[in-house]
């Protein structure tokens, strides 16, 4: 339950560098594990360069198509869910889809 905007910035300025990567990590693997047929075999590797955090999203072979999707749909949408929560811990984050 969200309390107001303030709360969250501030909540969001408290915690450490760690918590807040683990955080767009662990959203990645949930969403994708959700979309794959394969999730066990969904891994996330986080990235981290001076001003970038870049997370490689790997799944299984079969599962490319449904981690792109229609004319790369899909990975657009993930790509934008990983830059909004990036922005709302701080941090400046993309995705990479990895065969």
């Amino acid at each position: 339950m969200r309390l107001t905007r303030k709360y969250d910035e501030d909540v969001a300025s408290t915690k450490c560098g760690a918590e807040r990567e683990y955080a767009v990590k662990e959203l990645i693997e949930f969403v994708a594990k959700k979309l794959v047929g394969h999730p066990e075999d969904v891994q996330v590797r986080h990235i981290e360069a001076e001003n970038l955090q870049t997370y490689e999203l790997r799944v299984n072979p079969e599962d490319m198509g449904r981690i792109i999707g229609k004319s790369g749909r899909t990975a657009k949408a993930l790509r934008t869910l990983v830059g909004s929560a990036a922005a709302k811990q701080n941090i400046d984050a993309s995705l990479e889809i990895v065969e």
